[in-house]
């Protein structure tokens, strides 16, 4: 195969789903075997906003939310500063390879205000439920705990009422019509194509010397950024959004990608259980009404905010402003948790049990309940599609 060849069908062009979608749960297990780190970003995302905190002369340091999740140092000190960044930077670079870069506005203030409320309901629900869609559906359920199920379910509820809520009046903004402007020059797009395409080529390149550079001083960093340059590749040139997942489901009927996440999680979830059974630690969290409240509340949230936490990255990267928003709105509901936590943590999350499948069922009865879930999860999932399409037929 030609180099034009290659950068046409693997650069350029947008990657199926389903492969992309598996192979981040091939990934996500890897990065768990080598470094017992998760794929997550919301836990980092707090940090930020607890940084953010700092300077405004806050001490969130001392809250009890970071005294668990912890907020020394700075993302560059931290694999999940260091995996964030190389998700940013993978993203961007793939964005420029296709030339899918370009300042888009809000095309309305009512939708800044939408973006912000949104985001900021998923932070502060993916928070309360110690973990967001990735740390749920990529991390929680293949590592086998209960809470990631719940939280899983919880989420398809709020979802499918944000889907709802989104098809009201006071969502819908007018579109504005503009005159067609003058013809485009191919010549001169052309021209911009290739210099964003290198200029990717030169990101990309920096960011895996720097991954690299780090390894050596410091593996388990130098192992988050390189890793976070592969989801944020992924993430981008797959458009892999667990709100359109649903979203598409709810509205349209059309179920490619979440078939596609649920066998990435059957895979995720094989891997990681040879890593456990090789003897790496599990990361298990309460099962309590915080994941039942954070689920719904995270789903409303990422389906009125367009787009979840992996979806609002790419996005923001390709340059469209509304999502820079979602990405404040999800630190600020973060935060916001973090700030409250003393007053939800007992009653609703820290006095429930971790159920962990794997010890409540023994080692192969956690992996077999785990796919019995996943494959009556993709038999609803078919048996929607099929119900979905069957009415529009009815109504025609």
């Amino acid at each position: 195969m030609s180099w034009q060849a290659f950068k046409q069908a693997y650069l350029v062009r947008f990657w199926s789903p389903v492969p992309a979608v598996i192979a981040a749960g091939v990934l996500s297990a890897i990065f768990f075997g080598l470094t017992g780190g998760l794929w997550a970003v919301t836990g980092e995302f707090t940090r930020w906003g607890g940084h953010l905190a700092q300077l405004f002369g806050a001490h969130p340091e001392n809250w009890t939310y970071f005294q668990i999740i912890g907020l020394k140092g700075t993302p560059l000190d931290r694999a999940g500063g260091m995996m964030l960044i190389g998700m940013f930077g993978g993203a961007l670079a793939a964005a420029l390879w296709a030339n899918n870069v370009s300042i888009r506005l809000p095309q309305h203030k009512r939708r800044i205000a939408q973006a912000v409320i949104g985001g900021a309901l998923a932070g502060f629900g993916a928070r309360l439920a110690m973990g967001c869609n990735l740390a749920a559906f990529f991390t929680g359920i293949p590592q086998f705990s209960l809470h990631a199920w719940i939280f899983a379910l919880a989420t398809a509820v709020g979802t499918y009422v944000g889907a709802k809520l989104t098809l009201l009046p006071m969502f819908r903004v007018p579109l504005k019509l503009t005159k067609g402007g003058a013809k485009r020059n191919i010549a001169q797009d052309e021209n911009q194509a290739s210099k964003r395409f290198r200029l990717g080529m030169v990101l990309f390149g920096l960011l895996a010397i720097w991954g690299v550079v780090t390894l050596l001083d410091s593996p388990k960093l130098g192992i988050a950024l390189l890793f976070g340059m592969g989801f944020g590749l992924l993430i981008e040139r797959a458009q892999i959004c667990f709100t359109s997942a649903f979203r598409d489901m709810w509205i349209t009927g059309r179920t490619q990608m979440a078939i596609a996440i649920v066998l990435g999680m059957a895979v995720s979830a094989l891997a990681t259980f040879s890593y456990i059974e090789l003897g790496m630690a599990q990361k298990v969290m309460w099962a309590g009404p915080n994941v039942v409240i954070g689920g719904v509340l995270f789903g409303i949230g990422i389906v009125l905010a367009g787009g979840c936490e992996t979806g609002w990255m790419y996005r923001a990267m390709e340059g469209q402003v509304h999502f820079w928003w979602v990405g404040l709105g999800t630190i600020l509901g973060a935060l916001g948790l973090a700030a409250m936590w003393d007053m939800v943590a007992t009653p609703l999350a820290t006095s429930w049990p971790k159920v962990n499948l794997l010890e409540s069922l023994g080692p192969w009865g956690g992996l077999g309940m785990t796919f019995a879930l996943l494959g009556l999860s993709l038999l609803a999932i078919l048996w929607w599609e099929k119900r979905f399409f069957a009415r529009q037929r009815q109504e025609k």
